[in-house]
C-alpha cells in the first residue's frame, strides 16, 4: 500500500496538534481514580479535544490490565476503575489529516510499578537512538534490553508504527523486541513509538469485546436507515476508525446502529477491532509518543 508521506511544511501543524493532544493526556490521565465511570473519562477526551479544534484520530482506548487495547466504553457502558486496575490510556488528535498517536499507564492498584516504570524507561530509550538510518530492529532491541532489566516481557505483536497523511497505522511497523526487520527510518519520516510490556508471556488475542470500527468502502444497503448511518460515517469518520457508541449518540437506537454495522460487515464494507488480551492474562503496560525523524535524531511532538 502507498501512503502520503508528510512534508516538511506540515511538520509544524504536527508539532501543534501533538503538544494540544499531550495536554490532554495529561489532564485527563490525572482523573482516572476509583469509582470513575471509563465513558466519563472518553467523553472528557473528546470534550477537551473539541476545545482546542481537534477531533479524535480514534477512539479513546481505556484498557485495563490483561486488556492491551482497544477497549473504548459502549454507549451506556456501566463499568468503572477499580483499585485494584493498571489503565491504559491510549488517546489520538486530528485537525483534518494532521495526527497524534499517544498513551500512559495509570496505576491505580500501587503494585506494578516496576511494570509501568520499565514501559516508560523503554519509550525513553528508544526515543534516544532514533535517527534517520536508525533499522526498526534495533529500535526493538533497545526496547527489549531495557525490559530485560526489569525482568518484563515485551508485547511481540504489538508496536510501534508509522503515520501518514490519513492513515494513523501506516508502515514501518516498529517492534518491541529485535525482530531482525532491517527496515531503515528516513528523514522526515513521522512515527509513533509503543512500548507494551507485560507480566506475561507476551502475545495478545483477539476478544470478544468490539466497538470499534473503519470504513474500507461504500457499498449498497437495502435498509434506508443503514444508508444514512452509512452516509454519516463517510462523512465524518472516512476511513479513520469511529466508536459504536458515537453513532448510537448521533441516532439515538443502539439496535439500529449494530444492524447496520452488521449489515455493512457482512458485505466487506468495514473492518472491526477486537479488544486484544494478553494471552496468559498478564497485566500490561503501554506508553507512547509519536516523532518527526531527523538525520541525526528526532522531534517528539507528543510531548
Amino acid at each position: 500500500m502507498v501512503y502520503e508521506k508528510y512534508e516538511s511544511s506540515d511538520f509544524e501543524k504536527l508539532i501543534e496538534v501533538g503538544k494540544q493532544s499531550y495536554t490532554v493526556l495529561k489532564e485527563v490521565g490525572s482523573h482516572i481514580k476509583p469509582g470513575v465511570r471509563l465513558v466519563d473519562i472518553a467523553k472528557e477526551v473528546e470534550a477537551q479535544l473539541k476545545e482546542k479544534n481537534l477531533t479524535c484520530s480514534f477512539p479513546v482506548n481505556i484498557s485495563a490490565n490483561d486488556n492491551a487495547a482497544h477497549y473504548t466504553p459502549s454507549f451506556n457502558d456501566p463499568r468503572v476503575f477499580s483499585d485494584g486496575d493498571v489503565v491504559k490510556l491510549d488517546i489520538g488528535g486530528r485537525s483534518a489529516d494532521y495526527l497524534s498517536d499517544l498513551a500512559i499507564t495509570v496505576d491505580l492498584s500501587g503494585e506494578h510499578g516496576k511494570l509501568v516504570e520499565a514501559s516508560e524507561k523503554a519509550l525513553e530509550n528508544a526515543i534516544s537512538i532514533v535517527k534517520a538510518g536508525r533499522k526498526v530492529s534495533e529500535i526493538g532491541k533497545e526496547i527489549n534490553s531495557t525490559y530485560a532489566k526489569y525482568g518484563i516481557n515485551p508485547i511481540k505483536n504489538l508496536g510501534g508504527h508509522g503515520i501518514a497523511k490519513g492513515e494513523l497505522h501506516a508502515e514501518p511497523f516498529i517492534p518491541n523486541f529485535d525482530n531482525d526487520d532491517d527496515t531503515e527510518l528516513e528523514e522526515g519520516d513521522f512515527i509513533a513509538i509503543e512500548t507494551f510490556a507485560t507480566e506475561g508471556e507476551g502475545y495478545v488475542i483477539e476478544g470478544d469485546y468490539v466497538q470499534i470500527f473503519s470504513m474500507v468502502r461504500e457499498g449498497q444497503l437495502r435498509d434506508a436507515e443503514h444508508r444514512k448511518i452509512m452516509d454519516f460515517i463517510s462523512k465524518n469518520y472516512s476511513t479513520y476508525p469511529f466508536a459504536m457508541r458515537w453513532l448510537t449518540e448521533e441516532f439515538g437506537s443502539e439496535f439500529k446502529v449494530k444492524s447496520a454495522l452488521n449489515e455493512m460487515a457482512s458485505k466487506g464494507m468495514i473492518d472491526a477491532y477486537p479488544v486484544l488480551v494478553e494471552r496468559s492474562k498478564g497485566i500490561v503496560a503501554q506508553t507512547e509518543k509519536s516523532m518527526i525523524v531527523e538525520r541525526d535524531s528526532c522531534t517528539v511532538t507528543t510531548e
